[in-house]
């Protein structure tokens, strides 16, 4: 059975398992004290919206939304930055949960609407998108300027 609740402050430890394996699927070197700090500063400043699924009450993955703004709509949009799940859940329902839980918090909130990033070449997302409604874009280009740190 699958189970999805916004996360808080008692599940940091184990959204921080969760975030580090998402990080290393996109390469990053492992940094559980890294990712604990992250997700607690999201949590503690109010700057994200954190979803944790279970699997037969084991924790097995979770969404990160982050609050954006339409100035031509005038309306909150959420953009789901991070979705992950574990190898070990796939193919169960989970992420489809996950994007169910996001939806809902965007229609609870008075959203215009979600939107997401993925890679061209993650094929498996894309499918689970698709599989749940999500349309691709192709009206925009989205352009990006890395800042030096």
């Amino acid at each position: 059975m699958i189970s999805v609740d916004r996360a808080g402050p008692a599940d940091l430890d184990v959204l921080a398992v969760l975030f580090d394996a998402y990080r290393r699927f996109y390469r990053q070197p492992a940094d559980i004290e890294g990712a604990r700090a992250f997700l607690r500063e999201r949590l503690e400043n109010d700057e994200s919206v954190i979803f944790v699924a279970r699997l037969d009450g084991e924790p097995v993955g979770f969404t990160q939304l982050y609050p954006l703004f339409s100035s031509v709509r005038m309306r909150r949009t959420w953009l789901l930055n991070d979705l992950y799940v574990a190898e070990s859940a796939r193919r169960h329902g989970v992420a489809s949960a996950l994007l169910d839980a996001a939806r809902h918090h965007g229609n609870a909130t008075g959203a215009h609407e979600l939107t997401l990033q993925t890679g061209r070449d993650n094929k498996t997302a894309q499918a689970a998108y698709r599989k749940n409604g999500w349309i691709r874009q192709d009206a925009f280009y989205w352009y990006g300027f890395e800042l030096e740190s």
